[in-house]
């Protein structure tokens, strides 16, 4: 009983038991998604006959490096690609999608977002905040957009108009600090074979990020000639320390790895050093946590939902990423939810986030994190802007046991605050 360890009152384990009831189905389908994406893994590591010395980094330059280039292959296999680059030498996310489109754009080529206005990191990147630290925008290349629907979905008539003068039709599976559902693989299709009805040389290029594993198939395998994530969301499997990967078409992979390290030496370098291990064990556990983190999100939904809330997506919803937002409708509410998940945490659990300036952000952002890796959101966090309507934004959670504990431990910290509805 979680009452032995925590302090949650009789009322909230009543609830919490209606939550698990109505997770049941859900659970269920993502456990099948699992065990499909587990077999594909190890079949990846299996076809490509991984071995105890691939395990072993480089120092220097890197040349030659097996275990480096082996991971490249098992990564493609897994998500279903011709080639990838999977590194520790990504920065992050951002880093990974900027290597990207500077891999593949050109002086005087537009970038088409088909999904509205990339997430506030890559303004950076493209060059809308204005910034002059050599951007895309400062070499020449273009930016156009289209927005979504109200509800979300993508307005096909201008991909295919927009596509028709682009170099890259740009897709974001995953919100942001957006209210819009994550996409599904069906929706990234849609975009894919409208962009390319228009122009057939066009490249879409997808931001994966919290997307990986949520479903069988990945967006290469829907008309997405690269897809990108980081290595501390859900592709790295809670193990993974840093990275990220660029996976897709060969030629395209090939240009980016001359992006990632320098133009004529491109992905032959790059050395590991202690790191390869870490990076295989995480990949290969991707998929049993990234269905851990998928039950964190459903019971998320489920949990609040019972307690008033408005949530997204609901719990009986498909999940295309790991996201859950709960609206919690003031600063009290919100403040209470991060600092729940907060005390919930295996790492930092005695600090006690507060809103402060972000950066980028139009509004104070409350984060919270306690993670074994820093910044990680494949492992149970919260944040959000400090802006009506007070969205907790939810994602993670490297096994459900404990991420269920820090949700209830959440809506405690809700009721004791009087932001409980």
């Amino acid at each position: 009983m979680i009452q032995d360890f925590f302090d949650v009152s009789d009322e909230l384990l009543e609830i919490d038991r209606q939550a698990m009831e109505r997770c049941a189905a859900r659970f269920a389908a993502i456990e099948e998604i699992k065990e499909h994406n587990q077999w594909k893994m190890l079949r990846a590591f299996t076809s490509c006959g991984v071995a105890g010395s691939h395990l072993v980094g480089t120092t220097g330059y890197g040349y030659d490096d097996r275990g480096r280039d082996m991971l490249d292959r098992v990564f493609a296999a897994a998500v279903g690609a011709q080639d990838a680059l999977c590194r520790p030498h990504f920065l992050s996310g951002t880093h990974a999608l900027a290597v990207a489109l500077f891999g593949v754009l050109r002086a005087g080529d537009t970038l088409f977002a088909a999904t509205g206005r990339p997430y506030d990191t890559l303004g950076g990147v493209i060059g809308l905040d204005g910034s002059r630290l050599g951007s895309l925008a400062e070499f020449g290349v273009r930016y156009e957009e289209a927005q979504l629907g109200p509800d979300g979905s993508p307005d096909l008539a201008a991909v295919e108009e927009k596509s028709r003068g682009a170099k890259v039709c740009y897709i974001q599976r995953s919100r942001g600090y957006a209210s819009r559902p994550a996409l599904s693989l069906q929706t990234i299709g849609s975009i894919a074979q409208a962009a390319k009805r228009a122009n057939p040389e066009v490249i879409v290029m997808v931001d994966n990020c919290y997307g990986e594993f949520t479903q069988k198939d990945e967006p290469v395998s829907v008309g997405a000639d690269l897809m990108i994530g980081s290595l501390i969301k859900n592709a790295g499997g809670g193990i993974a320390p840093t990275g990220g990967y660029i996976a897709g078409r060969a030629d395209l992979v090939e240009l980016c790895g001359h992006r990632l390290t320098a133009p004529g030496t491109g992905r032959e370098l790059g050395c590991t050093m202690d790191v390869l291990r870490q990076l295989y064990l995480g990949l290969y556990y991707a998929p049993g946590v990234t269905a851990e983190a998928l039950k964190t999100s459903v019971y998320a939904s489920s949990l609040f939902s019972l307690l008033g809330y408005q949530t997204s997506p609901a719990y009986d919803a498909d999940r295309n990423d790991i996201i859950t937002s709960i609206e919690t409708g003031s600063p009290q509410g919100l403040t209470a939810v991060c600092q729940g998940v907060q005390a919930g945490s295996p790492v930092d659990s005695f600090v006690t986030p507060e809103p402060c300036p972000m950066p980028g952000y139009d509004a104070e952002v409350i984060m919270a994190a306690g993670a074994f890796t820093m910044g990680s959101s494949i492992e149970l966090s919260c944040d959000g802007p400090m802006r009506a309507p007070y969205t907790a934004y939810l994602q993670g959670g490297l096994n459900f046991a404990a991420s269920r504990a820090g949700l209830l431990l959440a809506a405690m910290r809700l009721k004791k605050s009087g932001a409980l509805q």
